[in-house]
């Protein structure tokens, strides 16, 4: 049987459904098991002040942008309004955190939709089953799909930007121009790193649709090719930014720091500088947003891989990082249609690598979660590869021998997230020891990302221990309740004495992102990541190692 026959539409649908909602269920149940990671409690924090007073100041002034905390914090906002009162975030946050990561579910959709429909526009029918399926079970997807963050709504609407872009090209101005620059603006609103990633993919676009008219009797150079295209893209752009500026708006008032920096000039150029800083009413505007994103990709700051610190940026850190972080049968995949590089050309497959080559300049190196939409993009088109696979004509053998192995992948991957949940963000794959060790390998929201408090705390309980140090990387108000004494080793002189004659209490949990991460620095924390490293703990959780201060006796707590 030839697998170009088409499924009838209830099997299609049923396909979908299946996934999408395995997948949703584990997000799901995931998100009231975790607590809060380093960036949700700012998130809850600032998205119900914008729902309370209409301001998105604090967002700007971090350069993040809105429209994924909007959308997560609007079932908090409207259960608020029905019971009438505000809630606590310090008391009330384990409350309120998992409805608002349910909210994340709308672009997590809104992900599985587009990938279908960009698979099926560059593999048919083969290319939007296996792009689904792939997406819904990798494990690095289903963590942050199960968060309160932004990095699933951004590579959501990448996802549908290009798509419509690639589907709009020869098509009427709505759909060439219009469409595109809905969501691209979306893009933009959900992350300000959409404003580079969409030009980027909008390139990788037309340099596949170019290669592929290249031989046609309207050939030309690339170069012209692109001059071309060049009116759409300024327009697309164009709208995309006025999307942004409106939907974000302004609070109309002046900047503080810009009329304290003019103050500090002299002369005629100073005081006109101050008179323009104290009548310039249009703050905070989505552009202060942008560039204060700018300016933290420009610092930049520390990185952790394979068990060294940088004190700035490596070049090779993503492509690193992606064989560490990506399951098995995907990287088995993208090795074996690399010896066939015809099929990876399509626009998914071009646009993840520009985006791939692009991450060697990053500054900013915290994680995975920052190439998300490169790593969607790069399924879609694995996906779209695999179906032209399956499509040639081919010996039985062979044909029956790729689908065995596509599902054999397939089944690798569930199984493996399966046995990750609830936290998929640790995940480590087989050929780098797996997720157990690998913290040594890697830190930060790649691992230890603070949500682990909660796991602590079940530990705690399990082995009666009433009150316990704790070192630890995160924001989650959890740390301030009773079971927990907050210890922040980096901030003590422990370079000529023992740890546990300086801290009141038996034991000591440290988060793997401090002992072996970027997050901290200097002599003291050295003295005591030193100490930490010389000793073996007595126990752990998925991202605590915890020390027995007292006298040694590890028969007293079972290791976990």
């Amino acid at each position: 049987m030839h697998v170009s026959k088409r499924p009838g539409r209830l099997f299609i649908l049923i396909w979908f459904i299946s996934w999408a909602v395995g997948s949703s269920v584990w997000c799901l149940t995931a998100a009231h098991k975790l607590g809060a990671t380093f960036d949700e409690p700012f998130y809850l924090t600032s998205g119900l002040h914008r729902w309370h007073t209409g301001s998105y100041r604090p967002l700007m002034r971090a350069g993040t942008m809105p429209l994924p905390i909007d959308v997560e914090t609007l079932p908090v906002a409207l259960l608020e309004w029905r019971q009438g009162s505000r809630f606590d975030l310090e008391s009330d946050c384990s409350r309120i955190l998992p409805l608002a990561r349910a909210g994340t579910l709308v672009f997590w959709w809104l992900l599985l939709i587009y990938a279908w429909r960009l698979g099926r526009l560059l593999g048919g029918d083969w290319g939007a089953r296996l792009s689904v399926a792939a997406i819904a079970i990798e494990p690095s997807f289903l963590a942050h799909a199960a968060l309160a963050t932004t990095d699933i709504a951004v590579t959501a609407c990448l996802v549908a930007f290009v798509f419509h872009f690639r589907q709009g090209r020869e098509q009427p101005w709505l759909k060439r121009i219009g469409l595109p620059a809905v969501w691209l603006g979306a893009a933009i609103l959900s992350k300000a790193s959409g404003l580079i990633f969409g030009p980027i993919c909008m390139l990788a676009v037309e340099i596949d649709r170019w290669r592929q008219n290249r031989q046609g009797p309207n050939s030309q150079p690339l170069f012209r090719w692109l001059w071309r295209a060049r009116r759409d893209v300024a327009m697309i752009i164009f709208l995309a930014l006025a999307i942004v500026f409106l939907y974000i708006g302004s609070d109309w008032t002046t900047e503080p720091t810009f009329e304290s920096w003019a103050r500090t000039l002299h002369g005629r150029t100073g005081e006109a500088l101050l008179w323009i800083a104290q009548h310039l009413c249009i703050f905070s505007n989505a552009g202060e947003g942008l560039v204060q994103q700018i300016k933290h990709n420009v610092r930049g700051h520390g990185v952790y891989l394979l068990g060294h610190t940088y004190p700035r940026a490596i070049w090779y850190y993503f492509p690193v990082l992606l064989t560490i972080k990506l399951t098995v049968p995907l990287l088995a995949a993208l090795l074996v249609l690399i010896s066939r590089p015809r099929t990876l050309g399509n626009a998914a497959a071009m646009a993840a690598a520009c985006l791939l080559v692009f991450s060697v300049m990053y500054r900013v190196q915290i994680g995975i979660r920052l190439v998300l939409p490169a790593v969607a993009l790069g399924i879609i088109g694995i996906a779209s590869a695999l179906a032209a696979c399956l499509e040639e004509r081919a010996p039985t053998w062979r044909r029956y021998s790729l689908r065995v192995a596509i599902a054999s992948g397939l089944a690798w991957t569930a199984i493996v997230s399966a046995s990750g949940w609830p936290d998929g963000l640790s995940f480590v794959n087989e050929l780098w020891g797996g997720t157990r060790s690998g913290y040594t390998l890697v830190s930060d929201s790649n691992y230890d990302w603070g949500q682990g408090l909660k796991e602590l705390a079940q530990w705690e309980r399990r082995h009666h221990v009433s009150t316990i140090n704790v070192w630890y990387y995160g924001t989650d108000a959890m740390l301030h309740s009773p079971r927990f004494k907050d210890v922040s080793l980096h901030a003590m002189d422990l370079c000529d004495r023992d740890i546990g004659q300086a801290l009141s209490g038996r034991y000591l949990a440290v988060g793997t992102t401090l002992l072996y991460g970027s997050a901290a620095s200097g002599k003291n924390y050295e003295c005591a990541v030193n100490y930490l490293r010389s000793r073996k703990p007595i126990g752990r959780t998925a991202t605590f190692l915890i020390y027995d201060l007292g006298e040694r006796n590890e028969s007293s707590v079972a290791r976990r």
